[in-house]
């Protein structure tokens, strides 16, 4: 099939659609809401049953898996506009930096060291096939578009697809098994808040209140002069197209070198950021208005990339994958009960359920289970975060940006066992400096 602006306009309608409808389930379906699960990921599941794969009512174009790519690509140019820079991990924050830079740290190196010594030898599967399992589950969707399209674009086939799978159980291994870790908490009187109803606007998806919806973003521009939001998406777009052209002379000078796209436009934006800067006009973009084009991009990418799974790419995978995603959680368990109470103390259940959440599937979804047993976020769990991830942000972008890179480079061995050497000099240094166990209340 020839591949025209209509063929596009097909695809993005048929997602757009199916967004709305998987926010309208949310809104209406309290099953939906007992799993907090978003609308994006409701959408793609439905695009996927309903496209040529299984029920075939919808026909996909054929480049509907490579939507991800430059919406990744979008999302992380978004990324060098919108991010802090600059600050220094707290006294405060310095349990949380170790207690997620570790659990990071030892996903990735623990899976891609299982997945070189015990699931090649059992099942014969690909060197990359274990970094899978953070790349869906630590990583989430985000991860999973910039590995998955940037192995692709090398000849890696199925990368997307197992990466997206793995994004889509990690969800929802995150969301029914933190409800039932609040649940148990908040029985055993181990949750700082008592109350373990959400808000009903995060359990339906909808803000009936006027008052209380806030604003996606301030204008920087006046409209008669240029959209406010044509200015930033421009911006954004702009910087995606210069991350490609750099991409394209990179690679007609060397032909075996490949720099993900994703990263370039990160490069590239952070490039544009400091020039924004220099020229005395560091507030010429708005930072909330970048982050909804970033969100946006992510909710499209999502829908886009769990429409786009081949079923059949993963038949030669199920034992494997099966066994992956067992040992993934056992994991994530056992660092949630384990290494919550060492690093927190008393207070470690609201911690805990926040990391266990971004540990399988996102920060946002950590925040809200967090929710469940804090309402009123008066832990202290996300200021600590904020305070951590400045210290904590080069590993995570590091490890997305190197995945890849060492793949193709034939280092992921290597990659492994620095990952964990990493994880496990952390909790040594936590240990030796004092830091854990934690002192009790």
């Amino acid at each position: 099939m020839e591949f025209t602006p209509y063929t596009m306009l097909t695809d993005i309608g048929w997602i757009s659609v199916l967004l709305i409808i998987g926010n309208v389930l949310r809104n209406r379906l309290k099953v939906l809401q007992a799993l907090l699960l978003p609308a994006p990921i409701t959408a793609g599941l439905i695009g996927l049953v309903l496209g040529q794969e299984v029920l075939g009512v919808i026909s996909w174009s054929d480049s509907v898996g490579t939507y991800t790519t430059l919406l990744i690509a979008v999302v992380f140019a978004s990324m060098a506009y919108s991010m802090e820079l600059g600050g220094s991990v707290a006294a405060g924050a310095r349990n949380m930096w170790a207690y997620t830079t570790s659990m990071f740290m030892g996903q990735w190196g623990l899976f891609i060291l299982l997945g070189l010594y015990l699931f090649a030898p059992l099942f014969g599967t690909e060197p990359w096939f274990g970094m899978m399992l953070p790349v869906g589950f630590v990583g989430g969707f985000g991860t999973a578009a910039a590995v998955g399209s940037a192995l692709e674009g090398v000849g890696v086939e199925n990368a997307s697809s197992i990466g997206f799978t793995s994004a889509t159980v990690g969800t929802l291994v995150a969301i029914v098994g933190g409800v039932i870790v609040a649940n148990w908490g908040i029985r055993k009187g181990k949750a700082a808040e008592l109350s373990g109803d959400l808000p009903r606007e995060l359990r339906t998806g909808y803000i009936d209140d006027e008052s209380e919806r806030p604003s996606i973003g301030k204008a920087t521009t006046n409209p008669s002069s240029i959209e406010p939001l044509a200015l930033h998406g421009g911006f954004v777009v702009f910087t995606v197209l210069i991350a490609y052209m750099l991409n394209q002379l990179v690679k007609s000078q060397w032909e075996n070198v490949s720099i993900p796209l994703f990263a370039m436009a990160c490069v590239v934006g952070l490039i544009g950021r400091g020039l924004l800067k220099a020229v005395g006009r560091p507030n010429y973009l708005d930072r909330d208005t970048i982050s909804s084009i970033s969100g946006a991009a992510t909710d499209y990418m999502i829908a886009f990339g769990i429409a786009s799974i081949v079923p059949a790419a993963l038949a030669g995978y199920w034992q494997a994958l099966l066994l992956l995603f067992v040992l993934g959680t056992v994991f994530c368990v056992v660092w949630m009960l384990w290494a919550g109470p060492l690093f927190f103390g008393t207070n470690w259940l609201e911690r805990g359920l926040f990391g266990w959440g971004w540990a399988t599937a996102a920060v946002a979804t950590g925040i809200a289970l967090l929710k469940m047993v804090d309402p009123k976020l008066k832990s202290g769990t996300l200021n600590e975060y904020g305070v951590a991830y400045v210290g904590f942000a080069p590993f995570e972008i590091g490890m997305t940006i190197l995945a890849p890179i060492a793949v193709i480079a034939g280092f992921v061995t290597g990659l492994g066992w620095i990952a964990f050497a990493v994880a496990v000099g952390v909790v040594i240094l936590s240990f030796a400096s004092k830091w854990v166990p934690a002192k009790r209340e």
